[in-house]
């Protein structure tokens, strides 16, 4: 194991040095495009005849447990690094449009999505039952923050949007988690969905994990308060990421959830009141190398992955279909409430189409795919996961700054507009 982490890291450094000195994209896009036509050369090679270095790559992915590196690993340290960036009294202001977003939006969009692949597969001749297209809405549905985060910000999105994106992303992924694991659940007992029973879960693990996550990141801040020392006080944070995670796995709430919450409060009271300015600037620099790197590595394995998913063109048929479907029910979910509701939310002009279009699909929704039993379904499921997830990331993560200054300036433009056609009258 420790060797092929070795590979990874030695691949992901040479992938980032690549893309910062040559193709210049975002740090995370760009060692996944990178990645990805590394990928794809190397299947083009292997059809002519040269199957080694493919051989090599698939064998590599094989001895490598993608979910869990994620869900047990990865995961539990990129959102609690999100969390510690997004300001908590921010957070406070937009609390119900992130809950309304989180909860309402993604259960919304879960149930959008599944019946809409149930209908759509039948139109092309693939099958797959209604429980494992509403989890395939489970695991599409929801934003991840490990893609929004940055590249919000670099989009240079205005502050009020920036909260609320990055905020519904960080709680939208623990939701989204937790129906994928209800929905799997039932299918695995041998049973439909039952929604009653299913709220009844949905409710326990989510506000179990709210609560453990807001306990957990209380204990983390008197540690870090009864001391000054930067070497220890970090490592407590990291220790109560890593341990944190496992615990909240075996108590049966959302890990994620937890995560995202004992984020917020480390960020918000622990950096504020439990640590002296020396050790939040060392805190702050470990957290943002440590986001940067881990985010780097599972991009860069989002694109190796490429040689896991098997093509079919009635796939890459029903997951075009699909990415209108998601934007569609993204605007549905999303963007439209905020458009209508727009004079209760307090939201600037064009935050519907920034919030439309800004909903990124990554690593976490290629995880649970992965995480499926074997089977036809598994691979189905898959190749349409892979295909949104990479257009979201490709098309929507590179588009999104021009579609924040366009729908930021366009009231500017329209006034000025006017403005001149009466100088000119």
């Amino acid at each position: 194991m420790f060797n092929i982490a070795v590979i990874v890291l030695v691949l992901t450094a040479l992938l980032a040095y690549v893309n910062h000195r040559f193709v210049r994209l975002p740090s995370a896009i760009g060692v996944m495009v990178i990645a990805l036509l590394g990928s794809l050369i190397l299947a083009a090679l292997n059809g002519m005849g040269f199957p080694g270095l493919h051989h090599y790559e698939t064998s590599l992915l094989s001895s490598i447990d993608f979910p869990e590196v994620v869900f047990k690993g990865l995961l539990s340290m990129l959102l609690f690094a999100a969390a510690l960036g997004v300001d908590f009294s921010d957070l406070r202001s937009y609390r119900w449009h992130i809950a309304a977003l989180a909860v309402l939006g993604t259960v919304a969009s879960t149930l959008l999505i599944g019946f809409a692949v149930w209908t759509a597969l039948s139109w092309v001749g693939l099958s797959l039952s209604l429980p494992y297209c509403l989890i395939f809405g489970a695991l599409i549905s929801p934003t991840d923050p490990v893609a929004v985060a940055g590249i919000i910000r670099q989009a240079g999105a205005p502050r009020s949007m920036d909260v609320v994106i990055s905020g519904e992303s960080l709680f939208n992924d623990g939701i989204g988690v937790v129906l994928f694991t209800i929905l799997l659940g039932m299918i695995a007992g041998g049973g439909s969905p039952d929604w009653t029973h299913g709220a009844i879960l949905l409710a326990r693990e989510a506000g179990g994990g709210l609560i453990y996550g807001l306990v957990l990141g209380y204990i983390t801040y008197r540690l870090l308060r009864s001391i000054d020392n930067y070497q220890v006080e970090i490592t407590i944070t990291l220790a109560a990421v890593l341990g944190g995670y496992a615990l909240a796995r075996e108590m049966e709430v959302s890990g994620p959830l937890a995560m995202v919450v004992a984020g917020l409060v480390v960020g918000d009271r622990g950096r504020e009141l439990g640590m002296s300015e020396v050790t939040r600037k060392h805190h702050d620099e470990f957290w943002e190398l440590l986001d940067w790197m881990l985010n780097s590595v599972l991009f860069v394995l989002v694109g190796l992955e490429f040689a896991s998913v098997t093509f079919s063109a009635k796939v890459l048929l029903v997951a075009a279909g699909m990415i209108v479907v998601a934007l569609l029910a993204r605007l549905l979910c999303a963007g439209l409430p905020m458009a209508v509701l727009s004079r209760y939310f307090t939201m600037p002009r064009g935050a519907w189409q920034v919030l439309t279009w800004g909903g990124l699909r990554g690593a976490i929704s290629v995880a649970l795919a992965l995480s499926l039993p074997p089977g036809p379904s598994r691979d189905l499921i898959l190749g349409m996961t892979y295909y949104i997830v990479v257009f979201s990331i490709l098309v929507q993560g590179l588009s999104i700054g021009k579609v924040v200054r366009w729908a930021t300036a366009a009231p500017k433009q329209a006034s000025n507009e006017t403005e001149s056609s009466g100088v000119e009258l």
